[in-house]
């Protein structure tokens, strides 16, 4: 059992009207590096909330980017179902499903139409899997467009960690019979005088380096093909084998590397793979801290009780003219940077490796494609 205190940091957002706070979560290997098992331990929790509950409907479980394609995927690893996330990156070649993600700083949000169009038919419920929900609204805005799109009948679900939504939306779910799991029930309304409350002086870097190549000192790069896409509909099991064969292949190039204090960090919406890395180096016996860059603009603060205390502004390695983040570097013996990003951009990727070098001498960047 977790409680809202286990869980919860307020953290100040920018440049965001909508809403002032962020609810940071402590264990979720987001924003805040942790330990691998304590994520996935969490992520095994909120699977116990589903698991036999459904038994006899087949399952899609949907992951929301980017802060929890990677809950998504170990819940639907745990129950052995269907998994698609959303995505904000472009697929070539594919038709998509729009909708918006109401409090986001970064609204767009997308689902594979083809992928969806594939499996209506041989599934009976789609279980949405979130981080937290606030209103619920978002979640109601792609039932709406699939229930448009699809004269199938489908029975919705949905499965977060937290779950903040006021007495009205839990009756509006109950009314539309969608059914709700959670671990930590949390009440919003002191939030945005907490968040007011900080004073946002933190330490703030930017490691844009532009075409700046000579600051970059040498940084192991490997490439390891086999990468199954999330953003795409997969089977779970096949994805945590596809995830089990990137961690091999990576145990066997550095075996003599990887040791004491390791960070294994993922990269935007590709969180769960290096979750999984991380979680492998563990098991054997490392010191290992898990988290990831991210899109989020979250103020950073120096209260011991704030969140996060450093921020790390980046260009990222999908898009050049993406400005994204990463919070609390730690000093490690080996920093593992896993990703799937293509690679074309070198901005992304310079100031990245600026980021890191700053607290960390040893880098190993790897590709999975």
């Amino acid at each position: 059992m977790y409680s809202e205190a286990d869980l919860v940091g307020i953290a100040k957002r920018e440049n965001n009207n909508k809403r002032n706070y962020l609810v940071v979560n402590k264990l979720q290997g987001k924003h805040v590096p942790v330990g691998p098992a304590e994520a996935m331990g969490m992520f095994k929790e909120l699977a116990g909330t589903i698991k036999g509950v459904y038994e006899k409907e087949r399952l899609l479980l949907v992951g929301f980017a980017e802060t929890a394609t990677a809950i998504g995927a170990a819940v639907a690893i745990e129950l052995g179902t269907k998994y698609i996330q959303t995505t904000r990156e472009i697929i070539p070649g594919v038709e998509y499903i729009f909708f918006s993600e109401e409090h986001s700083h970064a609204t767009e949000q997308k689902l594979v139409k083809d992928d969806i169009d594939s499996c209506i038919g041989q599934i009976d419920r789609i279980v949405f899997i979130e981080d937290e929900v606030t209103t619920g609204k978002t979640i109601l805005n792609i039932i709406t467009l699939l229930e448009k799109q699809y004269s199938y009948p489908l029975k919705f679900a949905v499965a977060s960690i937290l779950n903040g939504m006021d007495e009205v939306a839990l009756q509006t779910y109950a009314k539309k019979e969608i059914s709700l799991h959670y671990l930590v029930k949390t009440n919003h309304d002191a939030y945005t005088a907490v968040a007011d409350g900080y004073a946002g002086d933190g330490l703030y870097v930017s490691c844009d380096m532009g075409e700046d190549v000579d600051r970059v000192s040498f940084v192991s790069k490997i490439e390891i093909e086999g990468m199954k896409n999330a953003r795409r509909l997969v089977d779970a099991l096949e994805y945590q084998k596809a995830c089990e064969g990137l961690s091999n292949k990576i145990l066997d190039e550095l075996e003599q590397d990887i040791k004491g204090k390791v960070l294994v960090l993922g990269t935007e919406e590709f969180m769960y793979p290096a979750l999984y890395v991380a979680g492998q180096l563990e098991n054997r016996g490392m010191a290992v801290k898990n988290h990831a860059t991210t899109r989020s603009p979250i103020a950073v603060s120096t209260e011991l009780q704030y969140p996060l205390h450093e921020r790390y502004e980046l260009r990222s390695l999908y898009d050049r003219n993406r400005v994204t983040y990463v919070y609390d570097i730690g000093s490690y013996d080996l920093v593992l940077v896993i990703t799937d990003a293509k690679g074309e951009d070198k901005e992304g990727f310079h100031s990245l490796i600026n980021a890191l070098q700053k607290k960390n001498s040893k880098i190993v960047y790897v590709r999975w494609y």
